[in-house]
């Protein structure tokens, strides 16, 4: 179930980065700096925090799918296309990056045996770590930073995996039910413009 989740968080985190990328018009170099951080960063934070090699640096599926997508939208010329976040093929792909790399995240979490604080930590840095460091370095506010529901959904993804994984209840039945209400919840909250209001 990580290896999914893995690599689908990849294809999905390697599209959003691309089009964060593109609207940034960044040449190519930066163009594969901001795919690889987005696909790959918070995997990288995530491993050394539990004190694991890089899952990215032992196994070579991972680069070499965020190099096959990068490459197929470049060949497709999506990198021509105007307002490309606005877009549901944005909107689907990184919110598919986002409940998927909570699920690894969350998972890695529970097989290092950490607590609950531990687990949702392991979601969060994973599903947005990568984000996080790509926008800093582009010069912009983290996307997290200004949506209420977004790092929200990373959250609850963790608590969650962890609640079935002491009630012996995890499956990869539970686990995909999870996947597919989260990643609904996402789309409904992105369309509606859902957020944490601040009082």
């Amino acid at each position: 179930m990580f290896e999914i989740a893995e690599y689908v968080g990849v294809i999905a985190f390697s599209m959003s980065g691309f089009f964060v990328a593109v609207r940034n018009k960044l040449d190519l170099l930066g163009v594969l700096v901001a795919t690889f951080l987005t696909a790959l960063g918070g995997g990288v934070i995530r491993d050394i925090t539990v004190d694991k090699i890089p899952y990215t640096f032992s196994h070579n599926y991972p680069a070499l799918i965020v190099v096959s997508v990068l490459a197929g939208l470049i060949i497709f010329k999506f990198h021509r296309r105007n307002s490309l976040e606005n877009k549901p093929l944005f909107m689907l792909s990184d919110s598919i990056g986002l409940v998927s790399f909570s699920v690894s995240g969350a998972l890695i979490g529970i097989e290092a045996h950490f607590n609950l604080t531990g687990v949702v930590a392991m979601a969060f840095i994973t599903a947005v770590g990568g984000g996080i460091v790509r926008d800093v370095i582009i010069n912009e506010i983290p996307f997290i930073l200004k949506t209420g529901f977004y790092g929200t959904i990373s959250i609850l993804i963790g608590v969650l995996l962890y609640v079935l994984n002491a009630l012996n209840l995890m499956s990869v039945f539970s686990i995909t039910i999870i996947f597919i209400f989260f990643l609904s919840l996402r789309i409904v909250a992105y369309y509606h413009n859902w957020s944490i209001p601040l009082k």
